[in-house]
C-alpha cells in the first residue's frame, strides 16, 4: 500500500484576506503552521480572476514552502509564472468565472492543443503534472494518452453523496485502480471532510489528498496547527 500524503490547500485563508484587501491572514503564515502540523505539501490555486490567491502569495510560497503543489488553468501568463518558479508539482484544472469552486473535472473528451501546450511547457519547466479529471474510464485513458505522470480524481460526486450510498465510492475505488493499473500516480480532492475523508484515504491506489476549505473551517474554531494535524491523523490513520 502507497503510502498517503496530505497536502492543504490555502486558498480560503487568502479568500478572508481579500474580503477586506489587507495583508491579513497571510497565506504563507498559514502555509508553516500546515507544515508544522504534519501537511505533507501546501497547494493553493491561482485562478485567473485572482478571486483569493495572488501572484505575490505564490511567489513567496515556492522560495519558502517544502512542496508546492500549484493548480492553474492554461492561461498563458500563469503558465510562463510556474515556469518561473517551477513548483514541485503543477496540477492543471478547469476553470470558469462564474463558479463558485471547480465543479468537475478536465474535459478530456475532444482535442485540446492549449492543454497540450501547457502540459508541455510546465514538464519543460521540470513541474510534475497532474490533470484533475472526473472519475471515468475514458478521462483516465486521455490522460494517460497525454503523457502526464499523474492525475487528481475529483470527489466531489462522493462528497455531496457519501451519506446516501456507496455508489460514488466505489466509482473512486474503480478509478483508482484503473488509473494505477496504467502507471499513473493518483491523488483525489474536492468536498473532502473530518466526517468523510476516511473512505477515501482507505483507497490503496490513491498517494495524495488535498483538503482546504475544511480544514481552513476547522481552523477558525480550533487553529492552523490543530486542525491540520487532526486532518492528518485521519487520512494516515486509514491506512493503519
Amino acid at each position: 500500500m502507497t503510502p498517503m500524503r496530505l497536502y492543504i490547500n490555502i486558498d480560503h485563508v487568502a479568500t478572508v484576506r481579500q474580503a477586506r484587501r489587507t495583508d491579513e491572514p497571510d497565506p504563507a503564515e498559514a502555509a508553516r503552521l500546515c507544515e508544522e502540523a504534519g501537511a505533507d505539501g501546501i497547494t493553493v490555486h491561482l485562478r485567473e480572476d485572482r478571486r483569493h490567491i495572488q501572484d505575490d502569495d505564490v511567489v513567496r510560497l515556492a522560495g519558502q514552502v517544502r512542496v508546492l503543489n500549484l493548480e492553474l488553468a492554461t492561461s498563458g501568463e500563469i503558465l510562463a509564472l510556474a515556469g518561473r518558479l517551477r513548483p514541485y508539482q503543477a496540477t492543471l484544472v478547469p476553470e470558469r468565472r462564474e463558479e463558485i469552486t471547480t465543479e468537475g473535472g478536465l474535459d478530456l473528451s475532444r482535442p485540446n492543443p492549449r492543454l497540450r501546450e501547457a502540459i508541455r511547457r510546465l514538464d519543460e519547466a521540470g513541474c510534475r503534472v497532474s490533470l484533475f479529471v472526473d472519475p471515468d474510464p475514458a478521462a483516465l485513458d486521455a490522460a494517460k494518452d497525454l503523457g502526464v505522470p499523474a492525475v487528481e480524481l475529483h470527489t466531489g460526486r462522493y462528497a455531496n453523496t457519501w451519506r446516501a450510498g456507496h455508489a460514488a465510492l466505489d466509482e473512486l475505488r474503480r478509478a483508482a485502480q484503473h488509473a494505477a493499473g496504467m502507471g499513473l500516480f493518483v491523488h483525489a480532492g474536492h468536498g473532502l471532510t473530518y466526517r468523510n475523508v476516511v473512505p477515501v484515504a482507505a483507497i490503496p491506489e490513491i498517494e495524495e489528498l488535498n483538503i482546504g476549505h475544511s480544514v481552513v473551517s476547522r481552523a477558525l474554531m480550533v487553529g492552523m496547527r490543530a486542525a491540520v494535524a487532526e486532518m492528518a491523523g485521519l487520512v494516515k490513520g486509514a491506512r493503519r
